[in-house]
């Protein structure tokens, strides 16, 4: 695959400040530059300051000058203007109107860390010792940016301009409602969803098993019950343990871990799942926050003013 990771997403908001201290206390690391890092991807998350919440930018990695070439081919074969240089490309999603950038960067390399020792029926992996998941005292910090959820109110041009246009692949679909679509071997870097409205639904961000979930969960909502919007559970598509959260501006954050990996194409079927399969496997059932955020109705209400 050309493309190999998403590497970094700028969302716009009222009040950056705010915004940005409850990444911090998510876990991600702030700079003086403005930049939110992870562990293992350094920096990736941007705020900016914006009327309204919103997606501003998406950038997602390749390998060499070769793939930026093949991607403005694409881009430009969708009627898009694109903006060309040897090591990247941009263009602006044609319904939402972020800008996406495909540039030459480097393959994330993330160490191999031991798996978590579980006991299980007839298999003592941990004995004479308690579950690490109940020692940890250190502050849950996320690896790296997963993925991003995005709402359109033209699915098939959303849809399009990321697998015909900057060359991402289908991993599964909800039947006549969304697409998990991946630039990398991690099942969605983006799942696109039918909506009323252009928004950012959430982005998703990897720790190292279902334990930092929950921790970094629980400390989230230690004096902020607030925040919670939906877990624990583990979702269908792509099978990871999620817990989600929300930002102080209305977008959604998500702690996920054992994410299905596709390593080889051709042994992945894509299939399109209805009903709870969509949403999730197992847990609550998702509030209807989470389908329908509280503040659709004002972000519709912006977008006709904004037109």
């Amino acid at each position: 695959m050309a493309l190999h990771r998403l590497s970094s997403v700028t969302i716009g908001v009222p009040d950056p400040t705010t915004t940005r201290d409850y990444y911090t206390e998510f876990g991600l690391a702030p700079a003086d530059d403005g930049w939110l890092a992870t562990r293992d991807a350094g920096d990736q998350l941007r705020l900016v300051t914006a009327p309204s919440r919103r997606l501003v930018e998406i950038v997602i990695g390749a390998d060499d000058s070769d793939d930026i070439a093949a991607a403005a081919i694409r881009l430009r074969g969708l009627g898009l203007p694109v903006d060309l240089t040897s090591g990247s490309v941009t263009a602006r999603e044609p319904v939402a109107g972020f800008r996406a950038v495909i540039r030459v960067d480097d393959r994330l390399a993330q160490s191999v860390q031991p798996a978590t020792a579980y006991n299980g029926p007839g298999r003592i992996e941990r004995s004479n010792l308690r579950a690490p998941g109940v020692l940890r005292e250190d502050p849950v910090r996320p690896r790296k940016l997963g993925h991003v959820v995005i709402g359109t109110i033209d699915f098939d041009a959303t849809r399009r301009f990321f697998t015909d246009g900057l060359g991402f692949k289908l991993s599964d679909e909800i039947k006549g409602h969304g697409a998990f679509l991946r630039c990398s071997t991690d099942h969605h870097n983006v799942l696109v969803l039918k909506a009323p409205v252009n928004f950012l639904h959430h982005t998703s961000w990897q720790v190292d098993d279902i334990d930092d979930v929950g921790r970094g969960a629980t400390a989230m909502l230690e004096g902020n019950p607030e925040r919670h919007v939906w877990g624990l559970g583990r979702h269908h598509a792509g099978s990871n343990f999620f817990w989600y959260l929300k930002d102080p501006a209305g977008n959604f954050s998500e702690y996920y871990s054992d994410m299905d990996c596709i390593v080889d194409d051709q042994l992945w079927t894509p299939q399109a799942f209805e009903g709870a399969k969509g949403l999730f496997n197992w847990g609550p059932p998702p509030p209807p926050s989470f389908l329908h955020p509280e503040d659709l109705a004002g972000l519709m209400t912006g977008a006709h003013h904004a037109d």
